[in-house]
């Protein structure tokens, strides 16, 4: 049993695109899980900083460890 306050852990798995096989642990299975990769910024002198941004969604069939979370790549 968990004291009060203490934070559960879980072990995932990223299934698909481009973070595919990827283990993670999570708490209170959030529905979704970002991903984010840094590309190269080609503008001379910019300090602009930019992500490619990958979406994920809970398989909720799985109900046991290691949770799923499969690629969603329709997502923004």
């Amino acid at each position: 049993m968990e004291s009060p306050g203490s934070t559960s852990w879980e072990a995932a798995v990223l299934a698909g695109g481009p973070a595919d096989g990827l283990q993670v642990r999570v708490s209170d299975r959030p529905r979704t899980l970002q991903v984010s990769y840094p590309c190269q910024v080609a503008s001379p002198g910019s300090d602009a900083q930019v992500v490619a941004l990958h979406v994920y969604r809970l398989d909720w069939t799985v109900k046991r460890e290691p949770l799923r979370y499969g690629f969603d790549g329709v997502s923004p």
